[in-house]
């Protein structure tokens, strides 16, 4: 085996050669060359106590370093003449004598190597095979082989291990230590707790600069603060403490105090008894910077100072974070709202000057074509064509687009519930539209959803009792948006079952026809009825997603009845059979701002419905009535709601006009506090007969906190026989009433009470229900 020895280029080259010319010429004393220790601590390998290499490299490198003076020899003087040493041989005469090595003459030099594990197994069966003679040594030196047992159980021990022969120690020399077992501590009962105050200063300043309330907005997200006062070691407030001094840097940078110096300590206490530390924050914003400067880089636009009128930035004020967003978030919209649908607003760049503390601002804006209306393509699951689409449009080709009726049109689209996913998007064509403009068409995807729904609704007021309601609806039946609806009354004291064809957006946007035909029984205290009903209506209606400003209907239908009324010569209530032809129209100018839960605004509607009697005679007569209501906000939760009704019959007796089509006042929906149709002229029976007029009003004072409310009421009213409301007799009732809001509007439970009330009526009447009264 050749020992090769490498030498570390750590210093000059004479010393190199002179190291190794000792360390060949004078070897220790077991033969072998070693580095002896410096002084300076470095070890053997080369590596230094720390670890360190000393010519730089990695540790532990299996090459010596010899360095000048590692052994322990003389040094050399520089001048010195050392005798000149021949060589035993010539490098010629040692090539010549050396064999060459070439795999044709030994096939050995192109086998693998064998590995360890297999030259292992090999030289043991080569050493169990060996069947030692008498007398002759061991094979090995190993006289455990000498048995000539080829295999055992137990494999022979190493021949060098002393250990086989030396003696066993005897029992009594062992000493065995008990194995003692600590005593498992106790966990204490309460929980390792520091507690710690905040002590916060200088932003007293920044506050009197700003309408932003930065000490709230410090508290309302301080790690500090969420963790009133309590850590379980000093570490998790010093941690706080950092993460909040990083809260306070970015609350300043957003108000435009980019460099302020913000120092952070942990004290303790200054009262030595007490353990709570302090965490102490101090703050000097030092500048607060402003605009110098607000440039726009974007092509020229139609008006030419449409970007620049629609960034609410200027010159001088301060830097604050949330005015540069919402001024770049205007331009981004009143760019597509005026005929740039492809306009994008780049990445702005605010370039800071820390010695005059100003900034100057620079916005790019890609303005892209000005666009104007074309066609609409339309794929996808589709619930109807491009055409229908059209139809829900307000807009028309040449119209400069409008980013506005673009989203008009996609609510559209969700509010007919027909799609479980829609968009709407713009797309270039290149075709010019003249004036420097070009045409832009609208892609509209569509996903159909499922068409089919069923709804239901239960209700109580005093008078009606229970009612539940079930619908089945097949939205897109007869596309587009001809829908089959069918409904089922089922009540305590009324039921019935209907089917209504309904063609939404019939040719128009927003105008729906019907046609109706439905049978049902009703059973009150003013009349019992079977009645069957066909009618067909045109109308223009609010729903909870589209609520319009006026709103209208017209349409006619045809009524047959049995209906019981009182008889005065047979002191009893009979039975008579009506059929009813009447015509009808209805107009609405509403205000408000919700359909359901109005605060503000007003609602005003009038109708009108001129019908026939045809069971003795023809006997034509006019049904009107007006309603009105107002809702006024005092404060945010409290808002002030009134209500007035006027109805009138004209043209006919009262006796004359079946006792469904009579006017009638009392219950949830008119006078709270009395029973369903409970008011105005009374039969010998002591029931309700109806009449030809009407009036009522109500009061309301809502007050809503969070997803619930409460509302005080009083409501007044009565009916009369006569043709025009005489505005006496006005009966009272008084109560509370619960809300409680959801996404679809207000659940309503109210309780009311009569005022003065009146043999018969009763004390409490209830009244559940979706929605404001009015």
């Amino acid at each position: 085996m050749a020992l090769a020895i490498c030498l570390a280029q750590t210093g000059p080259a004479w010393a190199q050669d002179d190291a190794a010319a000792r360390a060949s010429a004078a070897p220790s004393r077991d033969g072998a060359v070693k580095d002896a220790k410096a002084e300076d601590g470095r070890s053997q390998d080369g590596q230094s106590k720390d670890g360190k290499s000393q010519d730089g490299g990695a540790s532990g490198d299996a090459s010596a370093s010899l360095q000048p003076g590692s052994l322990d020899l003389p040094p050399v003087p520089a001048d010195a003449e050392l005798p000149a040493v021949d060589p035993v041989i010539t490098d010629k005469e040692f090539a010549a004598r050396v064999p060459k090595l070439d795999t044709a003459d030994d096939a050995e030099l192109d086998k693998p190597l064998e590995s360890i594990e297999a030259f292992e197994k090999r030289l043991a069966s080569d050493q169990s095979d060996a069947k030692p003679e008498s007398g002759s040594a061991a094979p090995l030196g190993d006289p455990a082989l000498a048995d000539g047992q080829t295999s055992e159980q137990i494999g022979d021990a190493p021949v060098d291990d002393k250990e086989l022969t030396a003696d066993l120690p005897p029992l009594d020399s062992f000493e065995v230590t008990p194995v003692e077992f600590a005593e498992k501590a106790k966990a204490s009962d309460a929980p390792l707790e520091v507690r710690y105050t905040i002590d916060l200063e200088g932003l007293a300043e920044v506050d009197a600069q700003t309408s932003a309330d930065i000490t709230n907005t410090f508290n309302d997200a301080s790690a500090l603060k969420q963790g009133k006062g309590k850590a379980a070691n000093a570490a998790m407030i010093s941690a706080r403490l950092e993460e909040d001094g990083q809260l306070l840097q970015t609350i300043l940078a957003s108000e435009g105090w980019y460099s302020p110096r913000i120092r952070t300590r942990l004290a303790p206490s200054r009262d030595a008894d007490d353990n709570t530390l302090t965490a102490r924050i101090s703050v000097n914003p030092g500048k607060r910077y402003a605009f110098s400067d607000i440039v726009i880089t974007a092509d020229p636009t139609v008006p030419e100072n449409l970007i620049r009128d629609n960034i609410a930035l200027k010159v001088g004020e301060p830097i604050i974070a949330a005015r540069v967003q919402g001024a770049e978030a205007q331009v981004a919209v009143a760019l597509p709202q005026n005929g740039y649908p492809f306009a994008k607003v780049g990445q702005r760049d605010i370039l800071l000057d820390r010695d005059t503390g100003e900034g100057l601002y620079t916005l790019p804006v890609e303005v892209g074509p000005r666009g104007r209306f074309d066609g609409i393509r339309t794929d996808g699951k589709t619930a109807f064509d491009a055409d229908h689409i059209q139809i829900l449009a307000r807009f028309r080709k040449g119209d400069l687009y409008d980013s506005r009726k673009v989203d008009d049109l996609r609510k559209a689209l969700i509010g007919t519930s027909l799609f479980s996913t829609v968009s709407v998007e713009p797309e270039k064509t290149g075709q010019s539209a003249g004036d420097g403009t070009e045409y832009v068409q609208l892609y509209v995807k569509q996903e159909a959803g499922p068409p089919r729904t069923i709804s239901g609704s239960l209700g109580y007021a005093a008078g009606e009792g229970v009612t539940t309601e079930a619908t089945w609806t097949h939205r897109n039946l007869f596309p587009p948006e001809g829908a089959l609806i069918v409904n089922g009354v089922l009540g305590t004291q009324e039921q019935g079952l209907g089917t209504t064809l309904r063609r939404s957006n019939a040719g128009q946007r927003d105008r729906t026809f019907e046609l109706t035909a439905e049978a049902f029984h009703n059973d009150y205290d003013a009349y019992s009825a079977y009645t069957g009903r066909l009618a067909v209506k045109m109308s223009r209606d609010s729903t909870p997603l589209w609520q319009k400003r006026i709103t209208y209907a017209y349409g006619a239908e045809l009524i047959g009845t049995a209906e019981t009324d009182y008889d005065t010569a047979a002191a009893k209530r009979v039975r008579h059979t009506y059929y009813i032809a009447g015509l009808n129209g209805q107009v609405g100018l509403d205000t408000s701002d919700s359909l359901l839960d109005p605060t503000r605004g007003f609602k005003l509607t009038t109708l009108l419905q001129p019908e026939a009697t045809l069971n003795k005679g023809f006997n034509p007569y006019l049904r009107a009535r007006i309603d009105g209501s107002a809702y006024y906000p005092v404060s945010d939760g409290l808002v002030l709601a009134g209500r007035v009704r006027l109805g009138t019959i004209q043209g006919v007796d009262l006796h004359d006009v079946a006792p469904s089509r009579r006017l009638y006042a009392g219950g949830g929906g008119s006078v709270r506090g009395y029973s369903y149709q409970g008011l105005g002229e009374q039969a010998p029976d002591g029931k309700p007969v109806g009449g030809r007029s009407l009036n009522e009003a109500s009061v309301e004072a809502r007050y809503r906190f969070g997803n619930y409310g409460v509302v005080a009421f009083v409501d007044a009213g009565q009916a009369y026989a006569q043709t025009m409301p005489q505005f006496n007799d006005i009966r009272y009732g008084v109560g509370l009433g619960g809300r409680f809001y959801t996404n679809f509007g207000p659940m309503r439970l109210d309780v009311a009470t009569p005022i003065n009330r009146r043999s018969g009526e009763a004390l409490i009447n209830v009244y559940v229900s979706i929605g404001q009264s009015f």
